[in-house]
């Protein structure tokens, strides 16, 4: 991204802003300070499903890196960030060492867990263009 650390650092700290660049999360409620520790009330939506998660923030690295774990699913959403010569390399990953048993259970009525899996990984590319449009284009 064409754009310093902290410039970006700036768009992505701010957990409340996550529904203007995710293809599924709908709303995000950060509750206390954000930062580690920070517990936020989300609101996902896939085809004609939606529904509530909770997750916490395990990683808060001013300028370099959050990460945030979502309780029902077990996955842990990481964004990174890193200097280079023309602005910052940001990515993304989603950790999932397993299906949780709500996810399992989930699965079905979102039309099955490993097609999620898909879309929630190409999500990801998504979220980081449309966080490069927002921090280049302010």
């Amino acid at each position: 991204m064409a754009a310093a650390p902290e410039k970006v650092w700036a768009v992505l700290a701010d957990l409340g802003r996550m529904p203007e660049f995710s293809p599924e999360l709908r709303k995000a409620f950060v509750l206390g300070r954000p930062g580690l520790g920070a517990n936020i009330i989300g609101i996902n939506r896939r085809k004609a499903v939606a529904w509530p998660t909770t997750s916490k923030v395990v990683r808060w690295e001013p300028n370099q890196a959050v990460a945030w774990k979502t309780r029902e699913s077990g996955a842990t959403w990481v964004y990174e960030l890193e200097p280079t010569a023309t602005g910052t390399k940001v990515s993304g990953r989603r950790v999932l060492p397993a299906y949780t048993v709500a996810t399992k259970l989930m699965g079905p009525l979102i039309g099955g867990a490993a097609g999620h899996d898909d879309e929630l990984n190409a999500g990801i590319a998504a979220t980081l263009e449309r966080i490069k449009a927002a921090v280049e284009g302010a």
